[in-house]
């Protein structure tokens, strides 16, 4: 079974990286394509789903709480019987990307700036009020 968990965590981390991929570009996306007037960044579904998503990441920094995401990662690796030096092509790339060690209050801020430019882009390019029924 232990032969299933490192593929698992794989699995997770790079999920992980494709939210970040998601929050960090969408932003770029947003900015850009507002001020080219591109009408699909206006959808109400990727613009919230995009508010949630660095809403989390801004609460759980506060908070001080780890990404659950990471909290999944490291048990499957644990129950993989990984060692900190025994990684995956993925595992090492993705981690390289993802992770520093910097203090919280880093992260916290640095997460607290880009939900604030999400909320700017949010107020300069808003998406359509949503119509009921």
């Amino acid at each position: 079974m232990k032969v299933y968990y490192q593929p698992l965590a794989d699995a997770v981390l790079t999920v992980h990286a494709l939210i970040v991929v998601f929050i960090v570009f969408s932003l770029l996306v947003i900015l850009v394509g507002g001020a080219r007037n591109w009408i699909w960044i206006r959808n109400w579904w990727f613009r919230v789903a995009h508010l949630i998503a660095i809403g989390i990441v801004v609460l759980q920094a506060w908070l001080g709480v780890l990404c659950p995401l990471t909290t999944l990662e490291m048990w499957l690796r644990e129950q993989a019987g990984l060692a900190n030096y025994q990684e995956s092509f993925i595992q090492h790339w993705i981690q390289q990307l993802l992770y520093y060690d910097l203090p919280l209050w880093v992260f916290g801020s640095a997460y607290t700036v880009f939900g604030l430019a999400v909320l700017y882009a949010w107020l300069k390019f808003p998406p359509p009020a949503r119509r009921r029924g």
